[in-house]
């Protein structure tokens, strides 16, 4: 008689079995990941990653250590997707590194046009980013931020691991005879045109005086040029850095892999289907009434005078955006994990569907309350700023729409949305935002519509923004004509210390904008002449701000 216990298979060490080969699989996966960050941060140093390192320390030290101002960092990112392409151990070009790439070079030119403080962090984000799409890896939000943070300690890994590669630099058959094949000949000119020179008294005489010249050059180079401790400590810590972005010592994502999820592969009812439905049909009764109360008391009427044009367009547009926001966030929660897999997941999508549609209608109608806003008395940056947001919070729906329609899984999303935001916050960076708001509002004021010029007197305008201007200075109006003629002789009288910064700080404090403006109002001086004299000019600016606050 046989024992059944003998005859099946014990179920405790079967399970154990099951249960060990994930934390296996697991276990091998990421030690691989270790693996390859060390293979990338022990990769051969090769000499054209040591020049690229060199030049990009070069171009920080101009740019940051002895910049004085945007121009010098429109040089460094303008420099950066060249010379990071160079230093990568194995050069990767992918469409992403392109992408990247170019809006580096976009940033430098506005850098160099009209720079500000958003530019230059910007800028330092994508330096990040290239570093990382050089080597071959998606630079996601997330993955970027730990890159960076990594930065330190790889740099110090990485710079071991020069110091060990040193004696290895030179490669192929004969290394001496290749550097003598080009210094040999270069001592020979040397010795024996020197020893032409002195044997004729005359060259001999020029030759001194020359050579004295350039000795007199070369220590007052030095006297000028000749980096402190500071400075030598600031090429460290650039170098440090450079080769940390370039041999990185962690690997993988931090939000892990895009293709799986923690989901029941079997077709069996999700227990929260019923929750997620009721909420669904709660939601889209709820957003129905709402948008016919939003088109009834605010689409195709009037205004009265006194309306609370802050209230509705300024403070209401912003909880509808975060309506908008919380929409989105609740559909990509519902179609992840066992829902997918529910039998009754078409019948979730039409809800889905339904309620899809009231949230772009609703986008539709925040929309509709900035415009009005702007009808009211113009333009400005921060309703620019209103107009990138809604539009990025649309962006990160229609996105949710796709992972639904896609089965797309939920780290997807979140590295998509983490995307559009920062994009966003480039496009805005980028974007020449005071020449687009004024000429606008300049428009406005020269059809017969005074009401935008509060803009022009309330908020700080940049040069190109101001550039834009001068059409005011023949408006209809008196108060408006002058007080903008009053503006720009005294935007005239600041500038002109302005454009002479780069001649005693210095190339890097160059602005285009700067230049063209001063060009442009001295050729229209005749307009604003007559306001040099300072007492005239702020009266005339008294007058003009009293004026245009009434349509604050």
């Amino acid at each position: 008689m046989v024992d059944d216990s003998l005859a099946k298979p014990p179920e405790t060490s079967t399970q154990n079995a099951a249960s060990s080969r994930p934390i296996t699989a697991t276990i091998i996966e990421e030690s691989g990941k270790l693996d390859a960050a060390e293979t990338r941060s022990q990769e051969p140093v090769r000499w054209r990653e040591i020049l690229a390192v060199v030049l990009l320390v070069f171009v920080a030290d101009l740019a940051i250590y002895r910049g004085r101002g945007f121009a010098g960092y429109a040089a460094l990112f303008g420099a950066v997707p060249f010379l990071l392409s160079l230093a990568a151990p194995r050069p990767r070009v992918s469409a992403v590194s392109v992408i990247v790439g170019l809006m580096l070079l976009v940033l430098a030119a506005k850098l160099a046009w009209c720079g500000h403080a958003g530019l230059i962090a910007a800028g330092f984000a994508l330096l990040v980013a290239m570093a990382m799409s050089s080597i071959g890896r998606v630079p996601y939000v997330l993955d970027t931020a730990l890159y960076a943070l990594q930065t330190p300690v790889a740099g110090g890994v990485g710079l071991m691991h020069y110091a060990r590669s040193a004696d290895q630099l030179p490669r192929g058959g004969s290394p001496r005879a290749g550097w003598l094949s080009f210094v040999l000949p270069l001592i020979a000119l040397v010795v024996f045109g020197a020893l032409f020179i002195l044997a004729n008294p005359e060259l001999a005489t020029s030759f001194r005086v020359t050579m004295r010249l350039v000795a007199d050059a070369v220590a007052d180079w030095f006297r000028h040029y000749s980096p402190g401790w500071g400075e030598v400590f600031f090429w460290i810590v650039a170098a440090w850095l450079t080769i940390g972005l370039l041999r990185p010592v962690v690997d993988g994502s931090v939000l892990g892999s895009q293709s799986e999820e923690d989901r029941d592969e079997s077709s069996a009812e999700s227990p929260l289907y019923a929750a997620f439905r009721n909420m669904l049909l709660t939601v889209i009764a709820l957003f129905a009434v709402y948008l016919v109360f939003e088109f009834k008391t605010l689409w195709f009427r009037t205004f009265p005078k006194g309306f609370y044009y802050a209230g509705y367009a300024h403070e209401g547009a912003a909880w509808l955006s975060v309506a908008l926001a919380l929409a989105t966030l609740s559909l990509s929660l519902v179609f992840r994990g066992r829902v997918l897999d529910d039998p009754r997941l078409p019948r979730l999508r039409k809800l889905a569907w339904l309620w899809s549609a009231e949230n772009l209608i609703l986008a539709l109608a925040v929309y509709n309350r900035l415009f009005i806003y702007i009808g009211f008395n113009g333009m400005t940056r921060m309703r620019t700023v209103g107009l990138f947001g809604i539009t990025a919070v649309v962006v990160g729906f229609i996105l949710v729409v796709w992972k639904i329609v896609h089965n797309r899984t939920f780290v997807w999303l979140v590295q998509r949305h983490l995307w559009t935001l920062v994009i966003a916050l480039y496009l805005l960076a980028v974007t020449p935002v005071d020449p687009i708001i004024h000429s606008y509002n300049v428009r406005r004021v020269i059809a017969g519509d005074p009401a935008p010029v509060v803009q022009v007197s309330v908020h700080p305008i940049s040069s190109e923004g101001e550039l834009v201007l001068h059409p005011l200075t023949h408006s209809r109006d008196e108060i408006i004509r002058e007080g903008i003629r009053a503006m720009l002789a005294d935007r005239a009288e600041r500038l002109d210390s302005v454009v002479r910064r780069p001649q005693s700080e210095g190339w890097t404090s160059f602005q285009l904008a700067d230049q063209v403006l001063f060009k442009k109002l001295q050729a229209v001086k005749s307009d604003w002449e007559p306001y040099i004299d300072r007492e005239k000019r702020q009266a005339a600016l008294d007058r003009f701000h009293a004026y245009a606050y009434q349509w604050y």
